[in-house]
């Protein structure tokens, strides 16, 4: 799929080659590993289409087609006001980019990011929105918002890969794990596309979303919940650093090779193996911080 259209939009494109038709089922694992990120962003997309009548939602099924999908993507996006979350994103990232060079406080009203990117109260809510949701700032009781103080320095990376250290090898070691085989499939897929090309053209989002999607399959393969919800938080909150690092993509073919001995290991059941190669994976990461630090400058 292209990888310079918001999620909905890409999501209708697929629906349009697909020639489904109405009342066909859209299940949303299936449509993240077509486009090649998590689950999050493309139940978001449902929504949001679900809101504008192109799929209607039954509960504990999903979702399903509700209308053809047959006009040109470029009129649809248009009719529906798809731009907008093209809009919201590409606010989204100069936001980013400004907090880490220090250029916007660390307590702000909503009439400050209102005005000085140019958005409509819509934009301000759904852009705001993502912020709080991804960890990096959080409604003040009363008036503002504020900043957290959490990953806005790569000494904080830093911290964040220390305890990831800790977790992940620790994870695979659980008694009773069991990495699912379409899980590993679908994982083995991924870092493969990477190396046939699609670390020069998936986006920011894409590449941070597919080492979210690795990395948190196999924790939730242990089974322990513990486990599992530290790395879902660590996670949302390191990805404001992630997409500044990833200016500097040369690191990905050598992650995309690691990510798949790592599932080699699993496969034949080797965890000891296993462990130690994501102890010396995400070790690696940690030494070339320097790099890492280069980028993150202002």
């Amino acid at each position: 799929m292209p990888t310079d259209k918001s999620i909905p939009a890409q999501l209708l494109e697929l629906i349009r080659a697909d020639g489904l038709a109405v009342g066909s089922h859209l299940p949303a694992q299936l449509l993240a590993d077509r486009l090649r990120v998590s689950r999050t962003p493309v139940n978001d997309a449902l929504s949001l289409l679900h809101e504008k009548g192109i799929l209607h939602r039954e509960r504990n099924r999903g979702y399903f087609l509700a209308q053809p999908v047959e006009r040109p993507l470029a009129e649809l996006v248009d009719q529906l006001g798809l731009d907008e979350d093209d809009a919201v994103t590409s606010v989204y990232f100069r936001i980013a980019d400004d907090r880490l060079r220090g250029e916007l406080p660390d307590e702000f009203p909503e009439a400050l990011i209102k005005s000085r990117y140019g958005l409509t109260p819509a934009q301000l809510n759904a852009v705001m929105g993502r912020i709080a949701s991804e960890g990096w700032a959080e409604k003040k009781p009363g008036y503002g918002w504020a900043f957290s103080s959490m990953l806005t320095t790569a000494d904080s990376l830093l911290q964040s890969y220390r305890l990831r250290l800790a977790l992940e090898p620790a994870a695979l070691l659980e008694p009773g794990y069991r990495l699912d085989p379409q899980v590993l499939q679908r994982c083995r897929a991924a870092e493969q596309h990477l190396l046939d090309g699609g670390i020069e053209t998936d986006t920011a989002d894409q590449l941070h979303e597919r080492g979210v999607r690795f990395h948190e399959s196999l924790v939730e393969a242990s089974g322990n919940p513990f486990f599992i919800d530290t790395i879902r938080r660590v996670n949302r909150v390191r990805r404001l650093l992630s997409y500044r690092s990833m200016r500097d993509r040369k690191r990905y073919a050598q992650h995309a090779r690691q990510h798949l001995q790592l599932l080699h290991l699993l496969e034949h059941e080797r965890n000891d193996e296993a462990a130690e190669a994501m102890r010396a994976h995400l070790t690696s990461t940690l030494r070339n911080l320097g790099k890492i630090r280069e980028v993150l400058k202002p």
